[in-house]
């Protein structure tokens, strides 16, 4: 980008600052020893030409839309349409998860993303004696297709965009969101939204598994597969950096083991025989943003070039649209905070705003009460409003890729891109990801990461305010949402009186054809949705999965 006698001249005048000026400076004291990112990226004063030196403007960063998309995966960005603005919600029963949609609608939110409770996302009806406590705790509940009719009542499918958190039973959820859409007269290729149905990751950070690793992978293939013929605006997976940068990992193991889970999943796949152009389009990723700004720009920026690099020249892809890595972003509910909770309204617009920056497709915003308990609907209402000043007040979303050519951030970019790379080689000499989770290299990663993290924090090293630094006596106390502890027995009273009027032969009938699919190679969404549309419940419907697949036991992890 600078010619060798411009950067020699830049190089000498920049020692001599070092020298003359900035040396005087430093002898004054400066706050730390060594100045790094949190991922361990260590960090110069400034940063000038000399820093991206090889940095090749076409290659390595080119034009917004085009490949490697270092700069945005669409050409104007934000200038033709804003990021959708995501609200995650889902709590109690269906009917109050329906009233918080529709509130959320009410007030600019165009795309809905349920949260589901645990026994959902374990494949457990809600009358299970190892479910008590849980049901409906952390999102809603689902025991049938009576649940999903009852959460979209009144809301058109075809008008919004849902994105569902859900991993092991990702098959019977997507099978229930379809049947909804025929109900309301909505052929399949008119639905759009999202299906995390990521499961490698589960393994290593969540734990919210069923089936061992193989036949988890089949089911994830037939998701993509089916929906790359049938619901094509629909996003088949999301693959999820979010939880394993929740569990403890930090920037650069977060661009490398949510690529190396992509790695995996598009193999598998491929190995159906498909086109790897054919379904590779409407994959899709999840990202986290934390407090440390210019690296987490960096990192969504990194990640879009090496995935584009990964599709070109392992996968062979040749429709560009498979080069681009689209992203929702979710902003660190690790971050937040127990004390001092309305500091966090700062935490999130300051992550709210390096996801914007860095290039993101869709966004939710935490509650500033998440470290306490469900948001409010002030919570959410506000956190809405955070993205909703950044879209349409703060002026970021004039200008596609305001940061890129900064040195500092193109710096950043490189180094990011190269340390994932560098990890990425590592899990393929393992045998790829299954074989690294198997050995327990991802877990121990993680968890080293995170205890190192929370080590700099006790030992004041890493400044978190509130809790080491600019500490109140005084406790913060703000309102936070109230369980109804009824609301339990409601939802499993209603379960049984459910139970008691379908009809008992028909739910056999399809769970039997469901058990001969899934002994076979076939696809299982088409007899899944016949299925859900029986209103097997969701523990009946994963019996027999748990009967065919058998079940995962984690390894101990010392």
């Amino acid at each position: 980008m600078y010619s060798n006698d411009e950067l020699k001249k830049i190089k000498s005048e920049k020692e001599e600052w070092e020298k003359d000026v900035l040396s005087e400076y430093i002898k004054r004291g400066e706050r730390k020893d060594s100045f790094e990112t949190p991922s361990g990226i260590p960090l110069n004063h400034i940063y000038s030409p000399i820093d991206i030196e090889r940095t090749h403007y076409l290659e390595d960063l080119g034009f917004p839309g085009k490949a490697p998309f270092t700069r945005g995966v669409y050409p104007n960005m934000y200038r033709g349409r804003i990021w959708t603005m995501r609200q995650y919600a889902g709590f109690a029963d269906a009917k109050k998860t329906n009233e918080r949609f529709k509130y959320l609608i009410s007030q600019g939110q165009k795309g809905l993303s349920i949260a589901f409770d645990l026994p959902t996302q374990m494949g457990y009806n809600s009358d299970n004696q190892i479910c008590l406590g849980e049901v409906g705790r952390v999102g809603v509940t689902i025991n049938s297709l009576s649940d999903f009719e009852q959460i979209f009542e009144g809301i058109p499918l075809d008008k919004v965009s849902t994105s569902m958190t859900i991993n092991a039973p990702a098959s019977v959820l997507l099978a229930m969101y379809i049947a909804v859409g025929e109900k309301q007269g909505l052929k399949p290729e008119q639905l759009q939204g999202t299906v995390q149905n990521d499961i490698l990751k589960e393994y290593v950070a969540r734990g919210t598994y069923i089936f061992p690793p193989k036949p988890s992978l089949r089911l994830v293939a037939d998701v993509i597969e089916y929906c790359s013929q049938y619901l094509p605006r629909f996003n088949t997976i999301s693959i999820s950096g979010y939880h394993m940068r929740e569990a403890g990992c930090n920037a650069i193991q977060e661009i490398a083991f949510t690529l190396a889970d992509g790695i995996s999943y598009v193999g598998e796949v491929v190995k159906r025989g498909i086109d790897i152009d054919e379904f590779a389009p409407r994959l899709s990723f999840f990202f986290t943003t934390h407090n440390y700004f210019f690296e987490e720009i960096a990192k969504l920026r990194a990640a879009r070039k090496l995935w584009a690099k990964i599709m070109k020249e392992r996968f062979h892809a040749k429709d560009e649209n498979s080069l681009r890595l689209r992203f929702h972003t979710q902003t660190a509910g690790v971050t937040l905070t127990a004390q001092q909770p309305n500091v966090n309204i700062i935490r999130v617009t300051l992550q709210a705003l390096a996801a914007v920056l860095g290039g993101t497709q869709s966004l939710h915003t935490c509650g500033a009460d998440e470290a306490l308990a469900i948001p409010t609907e002030d919570s959410v209402r506000i956190s809405l409003r955070t993205q909703q000043v950044l879209a349409h007040e703060s002026g970021i979303t004039d200008v596609v890729d305001p940061l890129g050519g900064s040195y500092y951030v193109e710096y950043l970019t490189l180094q990011l891109e190269q340390k994932a790379m560098e990890y990425i080689e590592k899990i393929d000499k393992m045998g790829g990801m299954p074989e690294a989770i198997e050995k327990a290299f991802i877990q121990h990663e993680i968890l080293n990461n995170a205890y190192h993290d929370q080590k700099e924090i006790d030992d004041g090293k890493r400044n978190v305010v509130g809790v080491n630094l600019f500490v109140t006596e005084k406790e913060s106390k703000i309102e936070t949402f109230k369980h109804d502890k009824d609301e339990e027995k409601q939802i499993i009273q209603k379960l049984s009186e459910f139970k008691k009027n379908r009809n008992a032969e028909l739910v056999k009938e399809k769970l039997e054809k469901l058990k001969n699919v899934a002994r076979s190679s076939d696809n299982i969404i088409p007899v899944m949705i016949e299925t859900v549309k029986s209103y097997a419940t969701i523990e009946e419907i994963c019996n027999v999965l748990r009967e065919e697949f058998g079940e995962y036991k984690a390894p101990e992890i010392l």
